[in-house]
């Protein structure tokens, strides 16, 4: 016995961003604000000035966001044509989509969580939900992901609703794709293809853009398609002998071909990867040398990872309240209270069933997270299921082999979050720390935290350094701790710990 049950959404609750997508061409933002309309594509109304002109805000000016922004659609305004004798009538619109889901395992709760993250993602992808259809199964059909008697209900919500896209909250074969589509008779796209349409949307430095490129490629290579054998160009029959005029070909069908080319694709896109990984183990081996310690924010998409970084260094990095907002990781210096430095890495967010490629893909960015000192693991201490943000993230955590990585857990947003709920996660992880990065709650803690677990030098010297070697004791500030200091006419009296190589380069000054 299966079950069909539908989730219906008008449209009218959609978060700030997601009723909004690229345009064609830029809108001017001070058009738009002399017309009474939100650059953010919110209903029409004065601009609040404060909004972009706040100098506590620790996030910065967000250049970047203004920019992604003003390539969005607008909620309210259309594109139409005066003169439809040339061009037909065309009206700009979001792509209007329905949500199927097949329920196999866990609670309502679970299935009512995955689906409201399947409409974020479709959301932020540039759609806007009409409806969601779940379904209880044992195992996904192989043939039609919800089996062939629920596919003409699915196609009778599209008619009705006039979706021109199914969105499948799983990974689809080629066969259920084409089977789908020829039933449903309108384009449809599994959770794989949605969360990378993200990714290409937001990929903004060439290796970004090659990483997301590479990880396209790698999964439309094995649901290639072919419409027909008029593509063929292989000989067959008398044409092999010699018979058929203009039968003779390559060899090789059109569907081979499109393989081949993506695979040098591929081949193209891995070479200039390992290049750009070139530069950023350069940029990691001068941090080594210099004994740098460095700290890894992690943790599931929207969780707060980018405005942490703000509140803790300034950074001024793209902050929006979207799902993969950052996917090129960003570093920045930052300095204890005793002058110890260390980098901070903001690094792209996880999610529930993260595509294999897109890890794959991505395997050089992640490494800055293998290698780190210690992780930020940050959670949305608002979100209706935070356990399941944590147990993803430390499954990708462990497929990059950064399980081991010793880890801070983090509860962000707490001022959305309520006093229950805050309380369990408490108990749950009693070395957590709980904070907002919107408000400053917290950050302090965090800060003492951090600083209390990296790494320590490990060798304590005592030296009377001359004043002439100030860049001993100016090394020691970065990369040591001090203990006592005291200058003397001799020089300064320090003692303190350093690694080891500062050590044996303090050893003619032992006292």
């Amino acid at each position: 016995m299966t079950a069909l049950h539908r989730h219906h959404d008008d449209g009218d609750d959609l978060p700030r961003d997601s009723s909004t997508r690229p345009l064609e061409d830029d809108l001017d933002l001070d058009d738009l604000a002399e017309d009474g309309l939100d650059p953010d594509g919110l209903a029409p109304g004065p601009l609040d000035p404060d909004d972009y002109d706040d100098a506590d805000d620790p996030d910065g000016d967000q250049l970047d966001l203004a920019e992604r922004h003003s390539l969005r659609r607008v909620a309210g305004l259309s594109t139409e044509l005066s003169d439809v004798t040339e061009v037909e009538y065309r009206q700009l619109r979001l792509e209007r989509v329905v949500l199927v889901s097949v329920w196999t395992t866990g609670s309502q709760v679970d299935v009512d969580n995955s689906m409201a993250e399947l409409k974020l993602l479709a959301e932020t992808a540039g759609s806007q939900v009409l409806e969601g259809l779940v379904q209880r199964r044992q195992r996904p059909d192989p043939a039609t992901y919800i089996g062939r008697g629920k596919v003409d209900e699915v196609r009778e919500v599209v008619v009705a609703t006039g979706a021109d896209t199914v969105i499948c909250d799983g990974e689809l074969t080629a066969a259920q794709l084409r089977n789908l589509e020829d039933r449903v008779k309108v384009k449809v796209v599994d959770r794989t293809a949605l969360i990378l349409d993200i990714f290409a949307q937001h990929a903004r430095s060439a290796e970004g853009k090659a990483q997301v490129e590479l990880a396209q490629l790698q999964y439309l290579k094995q649901r290639l398609r072919g419409w027909g054998g008029n593509l063929s160009r292989q000989a067959g029959g008398r044409a092999a002998a010699g018979g058929g005029i203009g039968g003779r070909g390559p060899g090789e069908t059109k569907l081979e071909t499109d393989r081949r080319r993506i695979n040098t694709r591929i081949s193209q896109l891995r070479a200039r990867l390992r290049e750009l990984d070139a530069t950023r183990e350069t940029k990691r081996a001068e941090r080594v040398r210099n004994r740098v310690p460095s700290v890894a924010i992690v943790g599931y998409t929207n969780a707060g990872k980018s405005s942490l970084l703000n509140r803790l260094t300034s950074a001024g990095v793209l902050v929006e309240n979207a799902l993969f907002a950052t996917l090129d990781p960003t570093t920045r210096r930052t300095e204890t209270a005793d002058s110890r430095v260390y980098t901070l890495t903001d690094t792209v967010g996880f999610v529930r069933h993260l595509p294999h490629d897109l890890v794959e893909a991505f395997a050089s960015t992640l490494e800055e997270t293998a290698r780190a000192d210690l992780l930020l693991h940050v959670v949305d201490a608002s979100d209706p299921d935070p356990v399941g943000q944590i147990t993803a993230v430390r499954r990708v955590l462990s497929d990059i082999g950064a399980a081991q990585v010793p880890e801070q857990m983090v509860f962000n947003k707490a001022d959305l979050a309520s006093a229950e709920t805050l309380t369990t996660l408490r108990a749950a992880h009693p070395d957590a720390v709980v904070v907002s990065a919107r408000t400053g709650q917290g950050i302090d803690e965090l800060r003492a935290t951090v600083e209390q677990r990296l790494p320590r030098p490990e060798v304590e010297v005592r030296a009377l350094v001359p004043y002439s070697r100030g860049d001993l004791i100016d090394r020691i500030h970065s990369a040591g701790e001090f203990i006592t200091s005291e200058h003397t006419p001799e020089g300064t009296q320090v003692v303190a710990r350093v690694h080891a190589d500062l050590a044996a380069e303090l050893e003619p000054y032992r006292s």
